[in-house]
Parts: C-alpha cells; sequence; structure tokens
C-alpha cells in the first residue's frame, strides 16, 4: 500500500526513498511512504490562497454546521478506520478512544460554534471599553482568521483524534491546515483524510498531508502562519528553536510527553471505594494504548503505610489484563506500535532501574507474533526513596510502564509532583475536599490538568488520561508550555485578537453588534410586529411610562412568595444602609418591564429565549415612574435542524429601564426567537 501525501489538490507519492511500515502484532509489511518531491512552498501557498479565503467567507456558524457534517460521514465509514487502527495494535478499546473520541471533537466544537460564537465573520471579544469622558470614543476586542496556514505536526499514538482535535477549532476559527502525522502509523490518518475530502464539504484547499518528511516546510513559513506540534520534548524543542519560528514570532504551539502522576490521598484506607477506583485507574493509563499515551500516569504516589497493599493490589489487577493479539477476545493490551518503541521502552526501563525496583513485570502474549510483533511486558517499579532518586521524575519509558513512590505528608505528595517539572494531567483519589483543596493549590501551577475523583463522580468521570474538548489540553515545563482546545480558547489560537478604538456608531457597523452611544432608529411599527429580516440593528423603542404603586408591590410579594423585608416592612426597610424606604422587587421590574415593551398581539417573534447580563444599578421605590428603552443589539440567523421546521433567528435586544430622573435603574438583554420570511440570509 502507498500511503501517499495529499498537496494542492493531488495525492502523491515519491519514489526516491520509500519507508516501509510494519503490522504491530505479526509484523508483515503494512506498506511504504514516501514524500519526496513535495512542493511544500506550493502548499503553504495553495492554503493560504485557496484555503483561507474558501473558510473565511464562511460565518462561524456555517463553519460549524460543516464540522458536524464532516463527523457524521466519518462516523459512517469508522469500521474502516478500526480496520487500520488494529495494525497498529490498537484494541477495540484503544482504537474507539482514537477514532470515535477524534470524530467527537468535531461534533463538540460544531456545539460550542453555534452557542459560544456570532454566525459572523467577526468574533466580538469581551464588552465595549469607555474609553473617553462623553463616551464618543470607545474602545472593542474583536478576533479575526490569521491568513496563513496551519501545520499540525502529531504523534504517531493517536493517528486519528490527533489531527481531528487540532483540526476541529482550526476550521471553526477559519483557518487551512497542513497536517504530518508521524509516518508510523500515517496509514490511519490517510484514510481518515481521504474521507474528509470525499465528502466533498470542506473547501478546497482547506486541507493538505504530509506523510513523510516535511523536507524545508519551516523555511517557507511566516508570521500568518501556526504551527502545533504533539511529541517528545526533544523533538518539539529542536522545531521551536527553528530561526524561521524566532524571527517571524510564528505562533507554536507544543503538546509535549510528560511525567503525569496520580496521587492516593492520605485519607484513603484499603476499604474505602476510592482505594479500588485508584487502583482501576492506574491499570487503566498503563494498558490503554500500551501506555502509549502523552497523558498516561507514569508516577504513582501512596502514603508510606499503604505502598504494601497499593503494589498487591496493582499487581494482582495487571495479571488479569491478557497482552496480545487484539482480535482475540480475551485480549486488552496489544502490542506497542512499532518495533522501534519496543527498544525504545527497554533501554527506558533499564535506566528507570537504577532509581527503582521492579514489582511485577509480565510479558505472558495471547497471539501475535512476539518476534516480529512490538509486544512490551507491563512493567511496574518501585522507587523508596522518591526524593533521593531523580530517574522517575526524569525519565519517561512510552510504554507500559509505572513507578510507586511513597509519601509522608500531603506536603511530600505536593513536593513530589512538581519534581516532573510540568506535567499534562495529575489526579487524586480521595474522599476529603479539604484535602482535596490543598493538593490543587500546591501541584496546579505544575499541571494544565487535574482531574479529582471520589466514590460520588467516579461513575461518570472520562478518566485521568481522556483529554476533552471543553477543557484546555497541555501544560507547563516539561509538557511543553501550550494549550489545546479548551472550548472557544482553542479557537482563539488561530486567531488575532485586535483592539478597535473609534466611536460606538462605527463600531457598531463594524462589529454588527448595537453599542450604547451609536445610533438608534425609531420606526413607527412595533418591533416585535416585524419579521427577523426586516429588523434593523439599531432599531430602537421607547414604551410610555408606568407609575409604581403600594398595591403592585405588595401583589407581587404575595404572587411570588418574596416578602423580603426592603418590600414589605416599612421600619425595617428605613435601617437598610442602601434603601430609604420600601423598594419595589427587582423581579418586578423585570416583569412591568415587559408589560411596557412587548406588543400583545400575534406576530413574527415566537418566543422569549432568555435573559443575560441583568444589572440592577439603582432602587424604584413606591411612587416613582418607570419607562424603557429597547434596542435591537445582534441578530442570529438560525439555521434549521428538520426541513419542516419554521425558519427564524435570535435577536438580541438591549434592554434599559429608567426611572422619572432619567436614571438608569436596571439593564439586560433579553434574546427572543423570530420567525424569518424565507431561508435566504440577509446580512
Amino acid at each position: 500500500m502507498k500511503i501517499q501525501s495529499f498537496a494542492q489538490g493531488q495525492w502523491h507519492f515519491g519514489e526516491q526513498s520509500p519507508r516501509r511500515l510494519y503490522h504491530a502484532v505479526n509484523g508483515d509489511e503494512v506498506g511504504a511512504v514516501d514524500s519526496s518531491g513535495l512542493d511544500v512552498a506550493g502548499m503553504l501557498d495553495y492554503a493560504r490562497t485557496k484555503g483561507g479565503p474558501g473558510l473565511r467567507e464562511m460565518t462561524f456558524h456555517e463553519r460549524a454546521i460543516m464540522l458536524k457534517q464532516t463527523a457524521i460521514y466519518l462516523l459512517e465509514r469508522k469500521k474502516d478506520f478500526y480496520e487500520l487502527s488494529y495494525a497498529s495494535g490498537a484494541t477495540k478499546r484503544d482504537a474507539w478512544v482514537d477514532i470515535d473520541g477524534g470524530i467527537g471533537t468535531f461534533f463538540v466544537y460544531s456545539g460550542k460554534g453555534r452557542r459560544d460564537m456570532p454566525d459572523d465573520t467577526v468574533y466580538v471579544d469581551g464588552p465595549m471599553e469607555i474609553l473617553s469622558k462623553e463616551g464618543t470614543f470607545v474602545g472593542r476586542h474583536v478576533c479575526l482568521p490569521l491568513q496563513g496556514a496551519a501545520v499540525h505536526i502529531n504523534a504517531f499514538n493517536f493517528p486519528c483524534w490527533g489531527m481531528l482535535e487540532k483540526l476541529a477549532p482550526t476550521f471553526l476559527a477559519g483557518m487551512p491546515a497542513i497536517v504530518k502525522p508521524a509516518t508510523w502509523t500515517s496509514y490511519i490518518t490517510q484514510a481518515v483524510v481521504k474521507a474528509m475530502l470525499e465528502s466533498n464539504l470542506l473547501p478546497p484547499g482547506a486541507l493538505q498531508l504530509i506523510c513523510g518528511g516535511v523536507g524545508d516546510l519551516f523555511d517557507h513559513l511566516d508570521s500568518q502562519d501556526v504551527v502545533t506540534f504533539t511529541g517528545s520534548a526533544e523533538t518539539g524543542r529542536m522545531l521551536k528553536s527553528h530561526s524561521r519560528i524566532t524571527e517571524q514570532a510564528i505562533r507554536f504551539n507544543m503538546e509535549a510527553d510528560s511525567l503525569n502522576c496520580c496521587i492516593l490521598g492520605a485519607d484513603v484506607t484499603t476499604s474505602d471505594p476510592e482505594f479500588d477506583l485508584f487502583i482501576q485507574e492506574v491499570v487503566n493509563e498503563m494498558t490503554i494504548k500500551t501506555g502509549q499515551r502523552c497523558t498516561a500516569i507514569r508516577r504513582t504516589f501512596v502514603p508510606s503505610d499503604r505502598v504494601d497493599d497499593v503494589i498487591e493490589a496493582l499487581k494482582a489487577a495487571l495479571h488479569e489484563v491478557k497482552i496480545g493479539d487484539p482480535k482475540r477476545e480475551e485480549v486488552k493490551m496489544g502490542p506497542l506500535a512499532g518495533r522501534p518503541q519496543v527498544m525504545e521502552v527497554a533501554e527506558k526501563v533499564n535506566q528507570l532501574k537504577q532509581g527503582a525496583e521492579v514489582v511485577f513485570e509480565e510479558a505472558d502474549y495471547h497471539g501475535g507474533d512476539p518476534e516480529k510483533g512490538a509486544f512490551s511486558p507491563t512493567t511496574l517499579l518501585y522507587c523508596k526513596e522518591p526524593f533521593e532518586r531523580s530517574e522517575p521524575h526524569d525519565i519517561e519509558a512510552f510504554g507500559p510502564v509505572n513507578t510507586v513512590m511513597p509519601y509522608e505528608s500531603l506536603g511530600d505528595a505536593v513536593h513530589l509532583a512538581a519534581l516532573g517539572k510540568g506535567s499534562l494531567v495529575g489526579s487524586l483519589f480521595t474522599a476529603d475536599d479539604r484535602s482535596a483543596r490543598r493538593v490543587v493549590t500546591g501541584v496546579a501551577p505544575y499541571h494544565g490538568r487535574l482531574m479529582i475523583i471520589n466514590r460520588h463522580c467516579a461513575k461518570e468521570s472520562t478518566g485521568h488520561g481522556s483529554p476533552l474538548p471543553h477543557l484546555v489540553h497541555g501544560g507547563p515545563g516539561r509538557a511543553g508550555g501550550g494549550e489545546e482546545m479548551g472550548g472557544i480558547r482553542g479557537v482563539l489560537h488561530y486567531m488575532q485578537r485586535t483592539a478597535l478604538q473609534g466611536s460606538p456608531a462605527t463600531l457598531t457597523r463594524v462589529t454588527n453588534e448595537w453599542m450604547k452611544g451609536a445610533a438608534q432608529v425609531h420606526k413607527k411599527v412595533h418591533p416585535f410586529q416585524k419579521y427577523f429580516e426586516e429588523l434593523e440593528i439599531g432599531e430602537t423603542l421607547v414604551t410610555h411610562r408606568r407609575t409604581i404603586t403600594e398595591a403592585d408591590v405588595t401583589n407581587f410579594a404575595g404572587v411570588s412568595g418574596d416578602y423580603f423585608y426592603a418590600h414589605t416592612d416599612k421600619i425595617a426597610a428605613a435601617e437598610n444602609p442602601i434603601f430609604e424606604k420600601r423598594v419595589a422587587h427587582g423581579y418586578f421590574l423585570i416583569a412591568a418591564a415587559a408589560g411596557l415593551f412587548v406588543h400583545p398581539a400575534q406576530g413574527p417573534v415566537l418566543a422569549n429565549y432568555g435573559l443575560d447580563n441583568l444589572r440592577f444599578i439603582e432602587p424604584v421605590y413606591i411612587g416613582d415612574t418607570i419607562h424603557c428603552r429597547l434596542t435591537c443589539k445582534r441578530k442570529i440567523f438560525k439555521h434549521k435542524k428538520e426541513e419542516d421546521e419554521v425558519p427564524q433567528g435570535i435577536v438580541e435586544w438591549d434592554v434599559e429601564i429608567f426611572n422619572q430622573d432619567d436614571e438608569t435603574v436596571a439593564n439586560y438583554t433579553i434574546l427572543t426567537l423570530v420567525r424569518r420570511k424565507n431561508d435566504q440570509r440577509v446580512n
């Protein structure tokens, strides 16, 4: 099988020096890779001039829908990916993490893109900043996609997830990508890329693939490009120090292998559920993907008086994990990805033995070819003096290898965790929430993510080693100092944040979001009687007035059950340092405001969708007179989920309530679902 690259719209295979790849289970040849002859400078140009413009023409919502449709297309073909994944030594569980997990990332980012980002090409970041006394000169931050290419360099252990978890925020941001998978498992990545391209869902040039070496690609990067790297810290540091990266200040996100830890809380005894959960988690992290995960537990810290119990429990559990051919039902752990990894892990274990003793090592293989395949034994070590020996804190065997270490106090556990010099993830098993806080405040600066498990959350836990698209994946120091995913945070990594300064009217036009101080348009027709397309940003309704009576306050207390003294007790209200006398309920003001601005007749408004950013500014007393100003702040085109769904959009309204002195007493945003006339988008 020729494992090809995809460049400038064409599949490519070099003929100069093909590298042979082998089956991890039986050692048979699975294919050859050769990227010689690739025009990498042309690939960058193609991404910048073809893929980038095509993506940037789409709104965030359109890109989000593209992600969902692509994910559905891949799910329908995942059986083929599973079969290929077997050649890398993956069990069905391993392949599920890689394939379904990767596709799931597209689904998550599709949802976040539609919920948390505008149906626009400009992302507004944060509130308006007042920069002048009269409010005629204001500031606003916006984010727009960089106009280069994102180069994603991935590791061999997750050929599907490693690619898709980077592509999801990249595409949502509006940036094209060139993917460079690790050569050893690139045949899996190639299959997924082929399916994505065959779907015809991505704009031309949005996705290119390099299987093999990248040549002089880095020499052609510029300041609008982004590089992301997953792999060894040594390789990452070498790439990050490339002269082009430093000269052009190119964004470089690095996620490196790290010595992640798991801590058994000092409060946990062998009879507690947390003990069994801890043992299960450590064994899982040693054996899922044969320990070939950048997030796998490498260091296990336990109270010194429970070391023997932990080691015996781990040995018993590891003995039950059968190693061999992943297609055999009894096998729970397959081989490493290739023979080179076997030799590397063995070398690292020998180095670890200088500071620790092996307490468990099992190599009873069930099927496969131990001579030609890439099998490696599960290995558990014990370091009696973790503060005296540096090996467990410096050396990582990237396989099913773990070192148990004792601690005397929680302070010692925190210190040991920090000796890893920066990790992607740490975990703590404890039933004592006070201990949890103490550990978190001590170890969080050294970790990108922390998982705290007890009997109450364990059932739904996704596990120590599972990065989630909602949360950041990365870590300080040895872990690379970068961050991936993290919801919309990951999207902004591929965008430039720019501070805008100008008049509210100008910035309203630029951002498509009304800002206070910009022009307000008054029309004869009530805005609630207008279709989505007919409403203008800045369209405003000023309501009639209403005087608040004692009956209003008394009746609302009776209806709501809110008899707070400031509303009902004249003497107590007068003693309140904030109020002078009885004050109207804040939520009554919201209800009264709705009565002022809502149009009672049937019209295009279908429903109230929600209320955001409510603030009560000044008290409203009995006898005060209020009125409202309702302004169309933002419009969001809502894509139909079903063919027969009523076309609609979401309208955000800025609401400001004033008293008789024209002082603002409350402001907030309401959202309404408004019927559209048709399916055509109107900008």
